[in-house]
């Protein structure tokens, strides 16, 4: 279908239309959902999440049209997760977020109800299959570490990401973005919620499993307004700020979410 070119966040084309082109749309296990921390289940079996990152790994920054990404480096095992609720290596390909035009509004995962300003994702896969590619069809093939930011106090390791936005502007833009570690944009806690899940952009592949920690990172007003600068369009075409690019919540579906923590 045309949908799989022109998915977006707009009223013609956005989440509630994805199921057009996609039908997994309304499968067992889509992303994101609300988190209800009552009816989490405390697992004690659940490891600790160790993420070990090398800012060696990392490559570029790129304005997708959806979100921007900073990618890594997937041909060795520099930047992983281990331990939390899986098991194996996972290589981390990717950093993303995803944000509203406001500050009440923004975050994909809500937690009883609540939005964040916005949500970082990192996006890992694992190693038992080939690539990233083979990977993201598999029901256990990637790992998404999303961390919730609300609006506080300016973020000086988010600002290393900001101050490129220049260069990015625009779909399609991309520029060099080396010497990175995303360990800075984490939690001093590493507690989470995990459950099983999908992508939360087309194709919507259900293969994620899901690991949203639960403290939050701060960002300023200013920072919040500095992603709303980036752009749908393309260079040439009518300014289309990138704003409120997030998935609502989708239902359970009988899922537990299990808790690392008391």
């Amino acid at each position: 279908s045309a949908m799989s070119h022109a998915w977006g966040y707009a009223r013609d084309n956005g989440p509630d239309k994805w199921v057009e082109g996609f039908p997994i749309a309304d499968g067992p296990r889509q992303s994101p959902i609300d988190i209800i921390p009552g009816e989490a289940v405390f697992d004690a079996a659940l490891k600790p999440l160790t993420l070990k990152y090398d800012p060696a790994t990392s490559i570029d920054i790129l304005n997708n049209g959806h979100s921007f990404q900073v990618t890594y480096a997937d041909d060795n095992d520099l930047s992983t997760l281990t331990g939390g609720p899986v098991s194996g290596t996972y290589r981390l390909k990717q950093f993303h977020f995803h944000w509203g035009a406001s500050d009440d509004r923004g975050s994909e995962h809500t937690v009883a109800g609540t939005k964040y300003a916005a949500e970082l994702h990192l996006v890992h896969w694992n190693t038992k299959y080939p690539s990233f590619g083979d990977a993201a069809s598999q029901s256990d093939g990637l790992a998404v570490v999303g961390v919730f930011l609300q609006v506080g106090t300016e973020n000086p390791s988010l600002q290393k990401v900001l101050d490129v936005f220049d260069a990015i502007k625009a779909k399609g833009k991309q520029t060099s973005f080396e010497n990175f570690d995303p360990t800075i944009l984490l939690p001093q806690s590493l507690d989470y919620w995990t459950y099983d899940g999908s992508l939360t952009t087309p194709p919507l592949l259900e293969s994620v499993t899901w690991i949203v920690c639960k403290q939050s990172i701060s960002a300023s007003p200013d920072q919040l307004n500095k992603f709303r600068s980036l752009l749908f369009s393309e260079e040439g075409e009518a300014a289309c700020h990138m704003v409120d690019n997030y998935r609502p919540p989708q239902p359970l579906k009988g899922r537990v979410v299990r808790a690392s923590f008391k």
